[in-house]
């Protein structure tokens, strides 16, 4: 939520000039007033809407940035863009990385996941939206090359690379620019309202297990609105908040989606949370040990020299980070299972950790069935309602 208010502002100042604060809050209203009244719904009905000025803005801008644009060779020979480097080569695993484990951390994914009536349907969704997706970063990705070699880029005074695409888009005419403006905060709107009622949902659900009347929930997040407006506000680089989320997720999603798998049925919350912390702090001994002092250590948990550095420091964090993750939790794996077979001889007790759980009643899914001849005359299999399976830390 930060990044997407943080994005906003920095475009409608490069774009217009003029303080993106204004459009911030008007933002911030707007999206909690329909996201209150008509939660996720909503955001599924105004994301179609805005999905489809999303497309307009691509359709639009490649046309115009075709035809306006003029490039000078002579920055593309100099710009050094077109050549390998090494941080070029560190994004090919980056990239994957960060942007794989923060999909998979966003509450967003996992509430459009379980909004879908069928597999079939997920799987059509995901699809088309990978083939629009991947052509859509194509051209944005492109932008910034454009928008080096037609000197949009860096500017005077210089601004960041994030918002290249909207530096060279300012070159075009006005028209041009007024309606780019518009889409961008529609595409901002787009994300800023799902993450709202995602975050909604989590806390209702996860946190207070619906036990809370609903509007209490509502009410908070708005009141969390506040300080994220503040924050975004006074970010200096929309890359660097994604990058601390993503090294985040990099270190807690690994082990996290171990326990998805029916499989790994022994897998439990300390080895989840025990992981996910280690994997920070995995970056920070790395950053100790490859810097050499504690303080740039910290410093490479919040990335803040960026990807942007002919070091090794950003590929090794995020390399860090989801082996370190792993490591931990194994590690917290192995002791927990020792210390429960320890107190099982100990107290005589049967040492059951390794045991398999009991099958879940997928009746809430399926519909009900006949019985068979031969399934008359077996045991039944001990299964449980799966509401009614509850995930254990230890």
């Amino acid at each position: 939520m930060v990044a997407e208010l943080s994005a906003l502002q920095q475009i409608i100042n490069a774009l217009t000039g003029l303080n993106g604060l204004w459009a911030v809050i008007a933002q911030c209203i707007v999206t909690t007033i329909y996201t209150s009244l008509g939660g996720f719904r909503i955001s599924f009905i105004t994301d179609n809407i805005q999905g489809a000025m999303v497309v307009g803005l691509i359709i639009l801008g490649v046309i115009t940035v075709g035809v306006k644009t003029n490039v000078d060779r002579n920055l593309v020979e100099s710009s050094g863009l077109l050549g390998a480097s090494l941080l070029g080569w560190q994004l090919m695993y980056i990239l994957p990385v960060a942007i794989l484990t923060n999909d998979f951390f966003i509450s967003g994914f996992w509430m459009r996941t379980f909004a879908s009536k069928t597999d079939r349907d997920l799987r059509i969704g995901t699809s088309v939206a990978t083939v629009v997706v991947a052509i859509i970063l194509t051209l944005v990705g492109v932008s910034g090359l454009l928008a080096a070699w037609t000197g949009a880029w860096p500017g005077d005074p210089p601004q960041l690379g994030s918002i290249a695409l909207f530096l060279l888009l300012e070159q075009l005419p006005a028209w041009v620019v007024g309606i780019v403006v518009v889409m961008t905060v529609s595409l901002s709107t787009a994300a800023f309202d799902s993450l709202q009622s995602a975050m909604i949902s989590t806390g209702s659900n996860d946190l207070f297990r619906n036990q809370l009347n609903f509007w209490w929930i509502r009410l908070a997040v708005i009141v969390l609105i506040f300080p994220v407006a503040v924050v975004a506000l006074r970010s200096p680089s929309v890359l660097q908040i994604y990058l601390i989320s993503d090294l985040v997720s990099a270190s807690s999603i690994p082990v996290l989606v171990i326990g998805l798998s029916s499989k790994c049925y022994w897998w439990r919350g300390l080895e989840v949370v025990v992981g996910g912390l280690g994997g920070l702090l995995t970056v920070f001994i790395f950053g100790t040990i490859y810097y050499g002092n504690a303080q740039d250590g910290a410093n490479l948990l919040l990335l803040e020299q960026s990807l942007y550095v002919d070091d090794w420091s950003a590929f090794g964090a995020f390399l860090a980070a989801p082996v370190g993750g792993l490591l931990w939790g194994f590690g917290a794996f192995a002791l927990r299972i020792s210390v429960q077979w320890i107190l099982a001889r100990v107290r005589g007790h049967r040492f059951d950790a390794l045991d398999r759980p009991p099958v879940s009643d997928p009746s809430f899914l399926t519909q009900p069935r006949e019985r068979s001849a031969d399934e008359d005359h077996q045991e039944p299999s001990p299964v449980v309602k799966a509401s009614s399976l509850k995930g254990k830390f230890l």
